[in-house]
Formats: structure tokens, C-alpha cells, sequence
């Protein structure tokens, strides 16, 4: 069978198992472009699909693509020809192609070109990329990336793979976890393939490990990494690790082993400041396709500010939403994901104070009086506004916003919050208003 007729066979499977809604979102624009070694080549139109598929309907797909006449075939994703993925004649694959696709499980899409550089983290990408062009040879070895979660450890880790096979596609690199390192060496022992192990990873020119705060606790596996380093290390091959933290503060990892690493160069990477916030949500939107208006995208740097994977995370939660529930994105349904994971929170290091002081010097009604009892016109349309910006920037209870001002009832917050909503829609001047207030605090809708 070619791989239209093991594609057509496979959605024939696919639309009696899913609803017509997410055959033609996810289904009908995958295109079968190749046939290797039992695994199908579906082109998609870009990374969101790959992600969204692998989250929602993996095990759909991989029961569709099973004992197809007596074969159970698999699959791998290819994005379009716009993308950094390879491109794939559709009516040939090569075997060279094939190599470099499939060469040591390391991600295509992790690359040096494509990875946003920063003060947080050019002192690492610098590091990285010096050894990607010249393995073993600067001194820099091992090198240990370390830092946060979602920080880009693992982009700089594969683009090293990537940039040296670029230069050299003669050479092994190995890229593992530090888990499947383990799990390799627990079946060596298990099957009595030690050495076998054991040649598998000296063999390698560059050897990348994930994650190595996995090793802790358990002594066997540090005795062959162990090992595994010398040989590697006396015989000049690259060696390089990321971590959760520097590797003279790591616990639970043998002393010769920490002092093996503590030979090389230790670079860290820290979270994104708000600049390169905003170039990681414009480059990861371009890459899923989604034109974005720039306010959106400040609004977004502002409010996710932990690490990259968050960010992506947030760019492919508003391109679902928008797909999956047919709408427009806008301000609204930007506002309503950053909320969902961010904890329900808007702008955490705005306060209501902040927002009464803003409103004060604005209205030139002062702060006391936005608080207190008067009823006064000028003073209750500016604690109206407090009381609104209250609940749509922070997201403060409404109880919570009738205590501060003056211990009011949450009814009466209510009222404020629905009669600044209306006035935005008919008066320009509040509109107007509004838009300067949330400006000068740095919420720009």
C-alpha cells in the first residue's frame, strides 16, 4: 500500500471515532507526504497542529494507523515546506532524508537561528554555540546549562546537536534524559547487555544529557555516568548537561561526579525580562501561523512572566480556544486564557492602592474622599472607576473591594462595575478615560 491509501484508510477510521468538528479542524488539512519504515509522513501546516494532536488525539490516531492490512503502521509529523522541519518530496523519500530526520531523536526545531537571545540567557547561548562549532576542542567540557523550568535548557541543548551535525553529519551525538539513561542502563543490566551499554554512550562524539538532578539517589547508575565521563572526557568528545541548579549546590550525587562537572563551564539561564517576553510571543506566534495585534502581545509578556514554556503554552491555549469554539481572538478571549493560567489573576504587582492613586491624580479627586461617603457626582463616578478597574485588572473579589472602600456591600460594587461597562459603550469620555488610566498603570486593555 502507498501512504494514500494508508491515510485513507486512517481517516475513514478517524471519522467514526470523532466528532465532524475536529476531523475538519485537526484531520482534513494533514496531508500524507512519505512512507518509512512502517511510519507514515503527515505534513501539517504547523507546530500548534502537532501539539494539539500529541495532547488530544494521539491514541485516536495511533489505533487508526494499527493492522492496516496486517501492518501496524506509525507516524511522524512533518511541518510545511514554510516551516524549519525538512521538506519531503511527496512522491519519494530518500534514505538520506530519512537519516537526518530520524538521527538521534533530536528536535529539528530547536535551533540557534530560532532561539530569542537576551541578558537572561546570552552568556548560556553563547557558551552552547561555541561548542556546537567546535565539540571538545575550547575547553568548555563538560558544559552545564542550568537554571529554571521552561527557561530554554533543553532549545540550547538540541540546537548544540543540531548546529554540529549541521557542520558534520559524520558525527554521533547522543541526546538522552537523564531517565532514559538510567532506564538503558537498568536493561543492561537486566538482559546482562552491560557492555553493549556501555559502547552505545562511549562511542558517542557529543553526548547531551537532560536533566541530570535525576541521577540523584541513585548510586549505580552515577558509577557508570561516571565511568561513561572519563572515557569520554580522556578522549576528547563533548560532553554537555543541563540542570535545575548549579552543580555545587546539587545534593544526593557522588563527590567525584560534582567535581567532574565543576571542571567545565557552568552557564545559567534566568526567566525572560519583558522585552524578551515579548520577541519569544511574537516569534512563537509566527511560527503557529497567528497575527496578533501588539497590545495583545504586551498584555500577555506582562501577566506570564515565569519561563518560555508558559508563554508557547499560552499562545497554542488562545489558538485552541479560538478554533475549538469558533471565535474571533480578541481582547476579551485573550484576557479570559491569561486568566485561566495565570490562577485567575490579572497584574498581581498592581494593588488597589496603586489603582485609587492613579485614579486620584487623573480625576483630581483625592484618595480619601474616592474612599469615603460623599456622593457627590465628580466623586462617585471616580470611585466607580476604582471599584471597576479593582475587579477587571486584579480580579479582587467584590466583597474584598467593598471592605476597602469604606466597608460598602458587595451589591453596591456590582453597580459600579455594570454602570462604568455601560458608560464605556455610549460615553466617549469615559472610554477615553478609562483607556489613559489602565495605560499609566501598564494595562493597555
Amino acid at each position: 500500500m502507498n501512504y494514500d491509501d494508508i491515510w485513507g484508510k486512517a481517516q475513514a477510521y478517524l471519522k467514526n471515532e470523532l466528532p465532524g468538528h475536529a476531523i475538519s479542524a485537526w484531520f482534513d488539512p494533514v496531508e500524507p507526504i512519505g512512507l518509512s519504515e512502517n511510519k507514515i509522513l503527515l505534513e501539517v501546516p504547523n507546530q500548534f497542529f502537532v501539539e494539539w494532536i500529541d495532547s488530544h488525539y494521539d491514541k485516536q490516531l495511533r489505533s487508526s494507523l494499527k493492522s492496516i492490512n496486517g501492518v501496524d503502521y506509525g507516524f511522524r509529523f512533518i511541518i510545511n515546506s514554510n516551516s524549519t522541519e525538512i521538506s519531503v518530496d511527496k512522491t519519494t523519500f530518500p534514505q538520506k532524508q530519512t537519516r537526518v530526520l530520524q538521527q538521534n531523536n533530536i528536535n529539528k526545531l530547536y535551533r540557534f537561528d530560532n532561539f530569542i537571545e537576551g541578558g537572561n540567557n546570552e552568556f548560556a547561548k553563547n557558551a552552547a554555540f561555541s561548542v556546537a562549532n567546535n565539540p571538545g576542542e575550547n575547553g568548555f567540557n563538560p558544559l552545564i546549562i542550568y537554571g529554571g523550568v521552561g527557561l530554554g535548557k533543553t532549545h540550547l541543548m538540541h540546537a548544540i546537536g543540531n548546529q554540529a551535525i549541521e557542520l558534520n553529519n559524520h558525527l554521533n551525538v547522543v541526546i538522552v534524559t537523564s531517565e532514559k539513561f538510567t532506564l538503558d542502563f537498568v536493561n543492561g543490566l537486566r538482559k546482562n547487555k552491560t557492555i553493549e551499554f556501555a559502547q552505545k554512550y562511549r562511542k558517542a562524539d557529543i553526548l547531551l544529557i537532560d536533566d541530570i538532578q535525576f541521577f540523584r539517589g541513585k548510586e549505580q547508575t552515577q558509577e557508570q555516568f561516571f565511568h561513561t565521563f572519563n572515557a569520554l572526557h580522556q578522549t576528547g568528545k563533548q560532553i554537555v548537561m543541563t540542570a535545575d541548579k548549579y552543580p555545587g549546590e546539587m545534593k544526593g550525587l557522588q563527590d567525584r561526579l560534582l567535581s567532574r562537572f565543576q571542571s567545565g563551564l557552568s552557564v545559567d539561564v534566568q526567566p525572560p525580562n519583558f522585552e524578551v517576553r515579548v520577541a519569544i510571543l511574537l516569534e512563537k506566534a509566527e511560527q503557529n501561523g497567528l497575527s496578533l495585534e501588539y497590545d495583545i502581545i504586551e498584555f500577555i509578556a506582562r501577566h506570564v512572566k515565569d519561563n518560555v514554556r508558559d508563554l508557547e503554552g499560552t499562545i497554542i491555549r488562545i489558538l485552541a480556544k479560538s478554533s475549538l469554539m469558533n471565535k474571533e481572538i480578541d481582547h476579551r478571549l485573550v484576557r479570559e486564557v491569561v486568566q485561566e493560567r495565570t490562577g485567575g489573576r490579572l497584574n498581581n504587582d498592581i494593588s488597589m492602592e496603586d489603582i485609587i492613586k492613579k485614579v486620584s491624580n487623573i480625576s483630581s479627586v483625592s484618595e480619601d474622599k474616592i474612599v469615603g461617603k460623599s456622593r457627590k457626582s465628580e466623586i462617585s463616578e471616580a470611585r466607580q472607576l476604582s471599584m471597576f478597574l479593582c475587579r477587571e485588572i486584579i480580579g479582587t473579589s467584590l466583597n474584598n473591594i467593598g471592605i476597602f472602600f469604606g466597608g460598602r456591600d458587595h451589591t453596591t460594587v456590582i453597580h459600579a462595575v455594570k454602570t462604568i461597562t455601560d458608560k464605556t459603550e455610549k460615553d466617549p469620555r469615559i472610554k477615553k478615560l478609562l483607556g489613559t488610566i489602565k495605560q499609566e498603570l501598564g494595562y493597555s486593555f
